[in-house]
């Protein structure tokens, strides 16, 4: 559990530094138009990081600090449903979803597992 949250701190750190100062990037690597205003990338990489901060705090004690944990999941979730929505749409381009794969979908199993053992810890049987 210590070692997937450095890893998803470490990750995120670096992700969302690397779109705050190249907010422009990862568009042309997909062949896509760059937005109008890359101060709004820049601020979802600086999310991005701060999360990373705070799975690098929970990797002290994933257990104890589960609420962490809980919250990047459901930014992981949540992310996911919010692009499909503006794929269908067609406010964002399919090939877009590349990013949902290393920025949430890989974490989704991983964060599951801290958060069950979280709750077993809580909830012991008998």
């Amino acid at each position: 559990m210590r070692r997937t949250l450095v890893l998803a701190g470490v990750y995120n750190l670096v992700w969302g530094a690397f779109v705050v100062v190249f907010p422009q990037a990862p568009f042309r690597w997909m062949g896509l138009e760059a937005p109008n205003y890359p101060e709004i990338w820049q601020c979802v990489g600086m999310i991005v990081g701060v999360y990373g901060v705070g799975y690098l705090c929970a990797a002290r004690d994933p257990v104890r600090h589960w609420p962490i944990v809980l919250v990047g999941l459901l930014g992981k979730v949540f992310g996911p449903i919010g692009f499909i929505d503006a794929a269908l749409r067609g406010t964002l381009p399919w090939a877009f979803g590349w990013t949902i794969v290393t920025n949430d979908l890989v974490w989704w199993v991983p964060f599951g597992l801290i958060l069950l053992a979280a709750w077993r810890r809580a909830h012991p049987p008998g």
